[in-house]
């Protein structure tokens, strides 16, 4: 099958909606799929306002139509609602083809906390660019019941999952660990004002606070939080090494539609401590993770958790099964209107 995927969200970003799409096309790759990204770094850009790591791409429905057209694809998927996302969007509804879009991010949230109005503003946006769908994907059962109750639909479960030939128990510690008092906390993620990061660095909880990742915030925490350790951006194995070593991870946000990270925290042993929404909801249990509203309570009762009880529900997330969710929940556009509906695709 020929897949074309539209992502505002891709290479050089580092966060969960890039790994998700990185591993998903790999897998499809595996099994002989040819998939086209149309991505930022394929137009000119501009960053994005208070987050200079992220390019918005200035491209018409036209200007992507006839990349689309050029690879002629079977299937449409629209991943993300940025300005790629929108163009796509108008670009399909031209030319009557299905597409299906997923909801990777709580974007009404993500926008109360940088702008300080209501997230209720913000989900007739969301409602607008996700109604045309043949389906939404979404991560969680949680998450779900919440786009139902803003009449998005319909949707199709698509989870997430965990290379497990980096992420497991048996990396030696960072050296820097060595030198920590314990327990060590970990929070690893984009370092940005959505991502509650304050909450995790200010609890009362004793040990030392580690922060694994990049963003616009960085440089306000490490001023905030001298005593904390700012280790920056890691991958593969480092990052690995970087979870096998800590003593609890913290996953301190209330925007997430996932967590990716928590998985990959579990899939090395380390239990997670979290606040009871969604996201944690869906991918903790009792063996794995505990959750309160206050983070030192549930920092405390994951310590007292068996870690490898925690690996064992990390390896239920495989990566092949999170590509045959999605190749399931694709919208085929019929062949016989395929390829002629996107040769037209307007100047």
């Amino acid at each position: 099958m020929r897949i074309a995927i539209v992502t505002d969200a891709w290479h050089p970003q580092v966060n969960g909606v890039v790994r998700t799409l990185t591993e998903v096309v790999s897998e499809m790759r595996g099994c002989g799929h040819l998939v086209e990204v149309i991505s930022p770094d394929q137009f000119r850009s501009l960053p994005a306002p208070s987050y200079p790591e992220i390019r918005l791409a200035l491209a018409s429905a036209g200007k992507l139509g006839r990349r689309l057209a050029r690879f002629a694809p079977d299937t449409i998927h629209i991943a993300t609602e940025g300005p790629l996302g929108w163009a796509a969007r108008r670009h399909c509804l031209r030319r009557n083809l299905p597409f299906t879009t997923a909801y990777h991010t709580q974007f009404p949230d993500y926008m109360a906390r940088r702008t300080g109005l209501p997230a209720s503003l913000f989900w007739p946006f969301i409602r607008r660019f996700h109604a045309p769908a043949a389906r939404t994907m979404v991560a969680t059962a949680t998450i779900s019941q919440q786009l139902r109750e803003q009449g998005v639909g319909p949707l199709h479960h698509w989870s997430r999952g965990v290379d497990m030939a980096t992420f497991h128990p048996d990396h030696p510690p960072p050296d820097l660990f060595f030198q920590l008092p314990r327990p060590i906390q970990l929070y690893v993620g984009r370092v940005a004002v959505e991502k509650n990061i304050e909450a995790f660095l200010g609890n009362s909880h004793p040990g030392s606070k580690v922060v694994v990742g990049q963003g616009p915030a960085l440089a306000r925490l490490r001023g905030q939080f001298p005593e904390a350790h700012f280790l920056g951006a890691r991958s593969g194995e480092e990052l690995a090494a970087c979870y096998a070593a800590a003593d609890v991870f913290v996953f301190p946000s209330r925007t997430d539609t996932f967590g990716l990270v928590m998985i990959e925290a579990l899939a090395c042993g380390t239990p997670v401590a979290a606040y009871p929404v969604p996201g944690p909801l869906d991918v903790l249990d009792p063996d794995s993770g505990a959750m309160a509203e206050r983070l030192e309570e549930a920092i405390a009762a994951a310590l007292r958790l068996d870690r490898a009880q925690c690996h064992r529900v990390g390896r239920g997330f495989s990566w092949s099964a999170s590509a045959r969710q999605f190749l399931d929940g694709l919208a085929p556009i019929a062949q016989e209107s395929a390829h002629p509906l996107l040769a037209q695709a307007p100047a």
